[in-house]
């Protein structure tokens, strides 16, 4: 009798709980170099979301590729605990592994437009109380990007 109260508690538990609403981006702030090299380079920056959520939440890990007019540019990696606030804005420190050939690509296509397509494809892990879940995630915008 008492595993079906645990498991009708729990399963009445995991049905209440709402799912998240996409955390909504704002803008880019402090983009620094951080390692170059011939081939890879780091490139650091926070990236300023907001949280539409009428609860906090905790980030665990961000797993994503970053391309530029649909060339890949590089991978985004953030392996770290994170408090989400509330119906907050939230800075998130960034880093992107940078695949140079990848920029040399789409050299071109900033010295002949500065507007170009961003899209990132990735996972994350979020989660409330311990129960983390990992969630897909897209974005994909133009952006007016100077390269001189």
């Amino acid at each position: 009798m008492k595993i079906w109260t645990l498991s009708g508690c729990l399963m009445l538990l995991l049905l209440s709980c709402a799912a998240p609403k996409a955390f909504e981006y704002r803008d880019v702030r402090n983009v620094k170099l951080d390692k170059m090299g011939f081939d890879k380079t780091t490139l650091n920056m926070e990236l300023v979301y907001f949280n539409p959520n009428k609860f906090g939440l905790e980030l665990k890990k961000v797993d994503a590729e970053v391309y530029i007019d649909n060339h890949y540019l590089g991978k985004m990696i953030l392996d770290t605990n994170m408090h989400i606030p509330k119906n907050q804005e939230f800075v998130l420190p960034s880093k992107i592994a940078i695949d140079l050939k990848g920029l040399y690509k789409n050299a071109l296509n900033l010295m002949i437009s500065n507007e170009v397509l961003v899209s990132v494809k990735g996972t994350t892990k979020v989660g409330k109380a311990g129960m983390f879940k990992t969630v897909p995630f897209t974005y994909e915008a133009r952006h007016q990007m100077k390269l001189f």
